[in-house]
This record gives C-alpha cells, structure tokens and sequence, in this order.
C-alpha cells in the first residue's frame, strides 16, 4: 500500500513539473488533452471526462481562453449550451503535452530494461483496471479519453 500511494505521489510531482514548462497546470492539460483527442465538447460533457466539477473546468476553459489555447462557441444543437474548441495554439499545446508524456514513458520503459519492461506492463494493466474500478464510484467514465483501448498493443513496444 506505501508503494502505490508513493508511485502515485511521485507520478503527480513529475506530472506538475513536466507541465510546469508548458505555462499550465495538470487539470488544463487534461482538458487539451481530451479536447485533442475527441474534438469539441460541450463544457458539461468535458467535465464529467475530466471527472471535476463544472466550476472548476469552466475556471480551467478561462485560464486556457485567457493562453490562446482554446475558445468557446454556443453548441449549434443547443445554444444555451457552450462548447469548447482547441484553437490552432491549443492543438500545438496539445501536442506538446503529448511529446511530454511519450518521453517521460519511454525514459521509464528504457529504464526498466526489456525484461522489467513487459512484465511491470503487465502488472500496470492489472494496476490501471483496479484504479478504474475503484474510481467508478465518484466518477463514472472520468479519464477514459486517457486509455480508450481495452486491451493494450504489445506488439510496437511503445506503452507511452
């Protein structure tokens, strides 16, 4: 239980420092991140994702607004709804933040050398579908844009 909770803590440091250089924080990474992956979202939508609340990502979709990074339009099925859009700015962001966590995987899967590396995999599913279960309770669904496949691609070796 120590070892999870410091992995955990020491993910999230390196996380705030990583995204540090990019001007922004972890949450607001997030929301490019998802904006990036499956396009405009409503702001309801995107919250529930993010698994936050919506004061805090329309807090987040300001701060983003306020960096050129993304911009909000009234949802053309509902206009009493907002959508929000990565503006070319935040697509560059975006894949920044990506190239982030691509390196930091592959530095930590060089590190574990071939062998360490198939077989922490391994356990790294069995440890990802445990937190999503554990997670299911306060936030359905939050964080699936993050690791949409069920079942991971052994075969490229890239498990960033």
């Amino acid at each position: 239980m120590v070892s999870i909770r410091a992995l955990v803590r020491r993910f999230s440091l390196v996380e705030r420092a990583d995204l540090s250089c990019c001007g922004m924080t972890v949450a607001q990474a997030a929301t490019i991140e998802a904006l990036a992956l499956e396009g405009d979202l409503r702001l309801g939508t995107l919250a529930q994702r993010l698994g936050i609340d919506t004061s805090t990502l329309t807090r987040n979709v300001g701060r983003l607004k306020d960096l050129g990074l993304v911009h909000t339009i009234p949802d053309p099925t509902d206009r009493r709804a907002t959508v929000a859009r990565l503006t070319d700015d935040g697509r560059t962001a975006a894949r920044r933040v990506a190239r982030i966590d691509a390196e930091f995987a592959r530095s930590v899967h060089t590190a574990l050398g071939p062998d360490g590396a198939e077989e922490t995999l391994h356990v790294l599913d069995r440890l990802l579908a445990a937190v999503r279960s554990a997670s299911e309770g306060c936030c359905p669904g939050a964080f699936d844009h993050l690791t949409p496949h069920a079942q991971p691609d052994r075969s490229s070796h890239d498990h960033g």
